[in-house]
């Protein structure tokens, strides 16, 4: 009952990149930059374990950004000449590359960090990817011309890459949607086609992430127009539980998300966001516990898994430490109260 797991990323050492930005530049290149990726992965591996995480993953430290580091490996996308693009509905712009072909992988993508933290832990192993959707709002498209044909052709060369990591050993796959709190018609419409695609023949665990953001300004600002209660759940959550994926990932703590929503997640296990990466404040075991157990009033236990509110890359590494710690102690506590 009650495992514990984080959203993906955490923050990258300042040997490896830049620290506190979301596309931060690396500090090595070539093969001193595969050692200090690799140094960097086992490094957030026993972070997470004397964390008492139980579904650890990778940290994504060998990639630049969560999307564009899939990217990397897609040919028929020009990263030479980027353009300026509004990311999530004009949200905030970024330097963005652009479709200008058909779209194939060049080969195996996250091959070498999943052997390396397959071979060095345990735990379960959890390995994201960016969702279709998500794909599509962080790139220009100059070939396809089309929203729908792009994200299909992009969610066939994650099915390949899902595939493989599952050949890897890994334990769960996990998808990651913000762009589904955002363009709620389209994930009924599209949105969950896709992400099926994506996911095909897969055998192990299933996830897909659905969060209101990194913890940096131009989300926190987007969250401050959102009202009193964020409601973007309830459209999704209705087309989520009737798809084929295990489980959904979410944001709880801190947000003004209603949570008798997640009813709406029926027969679904539940990743209860549980820590703010949006805040630098610690929480408390206490919070937390009490957190899981207003999700238990929704949720059966056996289906809740505490979680981060999101990724931390841009975080602080000792403010996400101590924040990995306070997960760990809060579902023990957790545990005691409601085992």
């Amino acid at each position: 009952m009650l495992q514990t797991t984080i959203a993906g990323s955490l923050p990258k050492p300042a040997w490896l990149a830049e620290t506190g930005k979301l596309w931060p530049e690396w500090r090595a290149a070539g093969a001193d930059l595969a050692e200090a990726k690799r140094d960097a992965t086992l490094l957030v591996l026993k972070l997470q374990e004397d964390a008492g995480i139980d579904i650890v993953t990778d940290g994504e430290q060998s990639r630049q950004h969560f999307v564009h580091g899939f990217l990397e490996r897609v040919a028929g996308i020009d990263f030479a000449h980027k353009v300026e693009m509004g990311i999530r509905a004009d949200r905030y712009k970024a330097m963005v590359p652009v479709v200008t072909g058909p779209l194939h992988l060049t080969g195996r993508v996250h091959e070498t960090e999943a052997k390396i933290a397959r071979a060095h832990t345990a735990k379960k192993l959890k390995f994201t990817l960016p969702g279709p959707m998500t794909i599509v709002d962080t790139i220009a498209d100059r070939y396809y011309g089309d929203k729908v044909k792009l994200a299909m052709a992009f969610a066939e060369l994650l099915n390949q890459e899902a595939l493989a990591l599952q050949a890897d050993g890994v334990d769960v796959i996990q998808f990651d949607e913000p762009a589904f709190n955002v363009y709620m018609d389209e994930v009924s419409a599209w949105g969950i086609a896709a992400l099926h695609r994506a996911a095909q023949g897969l055998t192990c665990t299933t996830a897909v992430h659905i969060c209101y953001g990194y913890g940096i300004q131009a989300n926190i600002d987007w969250k401050g127009t959102l009202g009193s209660e964020w409601t973007q759940y309830e459209k999704t959550f209705p087309a989520l539980a009737a798809s084929n994926i295990d489980q959904v990932s979410l944001e709880c703590r801190n947000a003004r998300v209603p949570m008798h929503l997640m009813t709406l997640l029926a027969g679904k296990d539940v990743l209860v966001g549980v820590i703010d990466v949006a805040n630098d404040a610690i929480e408390t075991p206490e919070q937390i516990a009490n957190l899981i157990g207003e999700a238990m009033k929704y949720v059966a236990k056996e289906r809740i898994v505490a979680c981060t509110n999101c990724g931390m890359a841009p975080m602080h590494r000792d403010i996400a430490a101590a924040k990995l710690a306070a997960l760990g102690a809060g579902v023990a506590l957790a545990r005691q109260k409601f085992g």
